[in-house]
């Protein structure tokens, strides 16, 4: 699938994904490019700042720990797009939309948008509150 769900917007124009832009997977399916409807390995960064990073995450454990790595080692202005499984794909996850609030609003993170990003996962666009930047 290409839609990344079902509203029919390519995933990359859902997640603002542009030409040029740093990007960071994390945890990222195997089919991830496949998801977007491109491939964007040429954008994709290993280490170092980024414009944008996708974290994957189906055990809250994980989200804590590499949200709190992500957000020490990036620029305030980088947009966090944090995905898990979806309550209808009925795969084992303890991660929930308000458990991600609940992670990322203490450190002055808000979510700002939500997507499908496939039959499985969900995403929530995060980004530094600005009087926090």
């Amino acid at each position: 699938m290409t839609s990344g769900g079902y509203s029919g917007t390519p995933l990359i124009r859902k997640l603002g994904i542009q030409p040029g832009m740093k990007v960071m997977l994390v945890n990222a399916p195997p089919d991830y490019f496949q998801l977007l409807g491109e491939d964007i390995s040429g954008q994709v960064v290993k280490s170092g700042a980024a414009d944008l990073v996708h974290l994957f995450a189906i055990k809250a454990a994980v989200l804590r720990e590499e949200f709190s790595r992500l957000i020490s080692e990036m620029p305030s202005n980088t947009i966090i797009w944090i995905s898990w499984y979806k309550k209808a794909s009925r795969l084992p996850t303890d991660i929930n939309e308000d458990l991600i609030r609940d992670i990322v609003l203490p450190l002055d993170w808000v979510d700002i948008k939500v997507c499908s990003v496939s039959e499985q996962w969900s995403g929530l666009k995060i980004v530094k509150r600005k009087a926090a930047r």
